[in-house]
Parts: C-alpha cells; structure tokens; sequence
C-alpha cells in the first residue's frame, strides 16, 4: 500500500484508525507509568517520518538506547501530557493537545514501566532544540523504513520464551520497547490493521 504524503489525508487516516483500535491498557500492578511521544513530522520532501532519539550517554538508566521522546507521567498528570510536556523538554518541539491523533496500546518493560504511547502530529518540526543532558540526537525516520518486508525481525534468546522484536533504521537494529511502538504505528495507525505488540520482548542489556 502506498504510504500518502505528509499532509490532512494521512492526519485524518491515523486518527480514525486509532479512534477504532480496542487499545490495550496495560495495569500498573506497581510499576511506573511512563509516556513516549510517537510523533509524525516531514522530512524535506515532505515525506512523513516519526523522531526517533538516542538518549544521552551519561543518564542513570538506558543510557545511549534509541528511544522516543517521553518519561514518567508525573501524580495527576495524563499520558498526553506527559507525552507532550516531554517532546517539549527533550527535543523543543512545542505541541497542543488538538495535535495529539491517538493511543496506541500499552507496553510493558522489564525495567518495571508500562509505557503508553501517544502519537502527535507536528505540523511544524523544523526548529528543533536538544536538551543534552536527555538526548544526544534526534532523528526523522521514514516512515517507509516500517514497510520492508523484513519488519519486524524476530529473533529468539535463551532468557525468555517471548520472541525479541527489532526493526533495521538509522544504520542499526532498534529493538522493543521503541520497536514494538513504532510496528504497532505502522499496523494500527497507518493501515488500520488489529496488531497487539505486547508480547514482544526487548534485549537482555534493557531489563535493567
């Protein structure tokens, strides 16, 4: 299926497809609740992309790993905002609830989170400003990068029964929770396809 230019027909066609989707929500069951800003810009061609960053190399946790802009959701505050108060603060892209499309379902880690991941439309996405105790660089990924026929790649390991899922971009493999969100974009959101990502496993190096 060909992938429609960055514009209104490819803003209404995520939002009513997530409108349709039976998201998953996963219990916190004590872990923390975290938010990741999905969020869908244009490259210079106009081509529609999602930022992808790589976290800085001297946080606590998950230092150097690819990620989407997000972190904890604060006492009273919603995924959205979470979301949105995050890709503000890590990449200075400033966005206003009517630009958020969406949910995708939850996804729970190994490192004692379960991330729900918000999916925003950013219009304008030229001036961005790296907050470099947070990420290290941001990236527009195609979206087209999520259509080769080898995505996802699933890959067995010793340590679990769960099938690790990670998807070729930016001159690597991305793996789970980063890969699983952006599979799940291209499935639910941009195709409308009923596609649950939670039992996909993410590489031993991030339980920690």
């Amino acid at each position: 299926m060909m992938l429609p230019a960055f514009g209104a027909d490819l803003a209404f066609r995520v939002r009513a497809h997530l409108a349709r989707h039976d998201r998953l929500a996963v219990p916190l069951e004590g872990r923390r609740h975290a938010a990741v800003a999905v969020t869908l810009v244009a490259d210079d061609e106009r081509a529609p992309c999602f930022l992808l960053t790589r976290r800085a190399p001297r946080l606590s946790s998950h230092a150097g790993q690819w990620a989407l802009p997000g972190g904890r959701v604060e006492p009273g505050e919603t995924p959205a905002a979470a979301a949105l108060r995050e890709l503000a603060e890590e990449v200075g892209l400033a966005a206003a609830p009517s630009q958020v499309l969406g949910c995708l379902d939850d996804y729970p880690t190994r490192s004692g989170y379960v991330i729900t991941p918000v999916v925003v439309w950013a219009e304008e996405s030229t001036a961005l400003r790296l907050d470099p105790g947070e990420v290290s660089s941001v990236h527009r990924v195609p979206l087209r990068v999520l259509e080769h026929p080898d995505v996802p790649y699933l890959r067995a390991i010793p340590e679990s029964a769960r099938p690790v899922i990670s998807i070729a971009m930016v001159g690597t493999h991305v793996h789970a929770p980063t890969a699983a969100i952006v599979y799940q974009l291209r499935e639910v959101g941009v195709h409308g396809r009923a596609t649950r990502v939670d039992h996909f496993e993410q590489p031993v190096f991030a339980w920690r």
